[in-house]
């Protein structure tokens, strides 16, 4: 089956975050929204028939996980990573963000340092500080297009406080697919400080031109009692608003107190769509997937040409994952200052501001191109007529 990428869909006034808030985020509703990581695709018809199937039965009561939910779970990780999951490992979460939240709680006390690699995916900042815990930035270092680790800066700063370490892997802005010898490093240096990896991983299946995700779990024994993966199909399938996921837990003491923890703020039931959603997509999701991550990988290089072409000032760091796009404006006329105010009022532009993934992303913006490449065109002929009177 031939699925349509080319097809617009009229996402205002449907309480999208990413259509309905434009007026609180960019003070107007005259922009082209490619900030939020949603996509601008329909949701997979077989997770729509799904949820539609499942809500002829007309109760809605406290859902219990079924046996084939796991299995589905299990497969697909197989079948996309060649990791070998125990079912027993896998815990249902509402989201993400929330699990790391739980994660934090769980296995940290008010004081204890966590580190995060900026720029970054920015809920990270909050989910540490607001919890009474120190952040503590490793940055990225930016050589020759491509992000990389600094793990000497990392050593300089683990103390006896440092409890753990949020791994953005894909990473989001950046797009990196971070290389087998680039986690064995990191993870060596955790494990000799015992410091638990915290491995988001919710773009893992979301990798381009080539690449392929690494688990950072599955690198070792030892390494997997010493990680946390968080993952869900939400970016992979336009479902976020299912609110569900889950973390992946090899060591059975992190897995009984994270499972506690769960149940004090009791979020472990999950919910009905959301369950069966999440089983449709894992099983039936393989030729969309593959004909989606074509789609994307033709926008972004679609992005690239036109910009180099048109403005090559903006420089494109290409990612190997995701379907963000991390646009570096620091060659042209604008002052980073000023840069999100430009894309708004001139080119009419809802972008994610670099600098909300911490100071390291002033000067750059992140796009989302998981959008018809009529409306990725239009955006780009916004800021290409707006750079022009510069």
């Amino acid at each position: 089956m031939d699925y349509n990428f080319d097809e617009i869909i009229d996402r205002q006034n449907t309480g999208s975050i990413k259509y309905d808030l434009r007026k609180v985020i960019f003070g107007t509703d005259d922009v082209l929204p490619l900030w939020v990581a949603d996509m601008d695709f329909k949701t997979p018809d077989f997770i729509i028939n799904a949820i539609r199937s499942r809500l002829n039965h007309e109760v809605l009561g406290y859902p219990l996980k079924q046996p084939g939910l796991d299995e589905a779970i299990i497969n697909w990780i197989l079948g996309r990573h060649n990791w070998k999951l125990q079912k027993g490992w896998i815990v249902l979460c509402p989201g993400v963000m929330p699990s790391m939240s739980i994660i934090v709680y769980a296995f940290s006390d008010p004081g204890d340092e966590i580190i995060v690699q900026q720029p970054v995916y920015f809920p990270f900042f909050r989910t540490i500080t607001n919890n009474g815990r120190k952040l503590i930035n490793n940055p990225l270092t930016l050589r020759n297009g491509k992000y990389r680790m600094d793990l000497e800066d990392l050593k300089s700063k683990i103390t006896s406080h440092t409890k753990m370490i949020f791994l953005c892997s894909p990473h989001n802005p950046g797009g990196r697919v971070w290389k087998l010898k680039e986690l064995e490093d990191l993870c060596s240096l955790c494990l000799e400080n015992n410091i638990i990896i915290i491995s988001d991983e919710i773009h893992s299946d979301l990798v381009l031109f080539g690449n392929k995700h690494i688990p950072t779990a599955m690198l070792n024994e030892d390494i997997a009692r010493q990680t946390i993966t968080c993952m869900a199909p939400s970016k992979t399938f336009n479902t976020a608003g299912l609110n569900t996921s889950f973390v992946i837990i090899p060591d059975l003491k992190k897995r009984v107190s994270f499972k506690n923890k769960l149940h004090d703020f009791h979020l472990n039931l999950g919910n009905v769509p959301g369950l069966t959603g999440m089983e449709a997509a894992y099983r039936s999701g393989e030729e969309w997937l593959l004909q989606m991550i074509k789609y994307i990988e033709k926008n972004i290089l679609f992005l690239e040409e036109y910009l180099f072409e048109k403005i090559p000032a903006i420089k494109v760091i290409r990612p190997e994952g995701t379907y963000l796009v991390w646009l570096d404006f620091r060659e042209t006329k604008i002052n980073p200052r000023k840069l999100k105010n430009f894309l708004v009022r001139d080119a009419r532009l809802g972008l994610s501001d670099g600098e909300l993934f911490g100071t390291e992303g002033i000067g750059f913006q992140r796009v989302n191109v998981a959008c018809p490449k009529s409306i990725l065109l239009k955006g780009l002929e916004n800021l290409y007529q707006a750079y022009s009177k510069l």
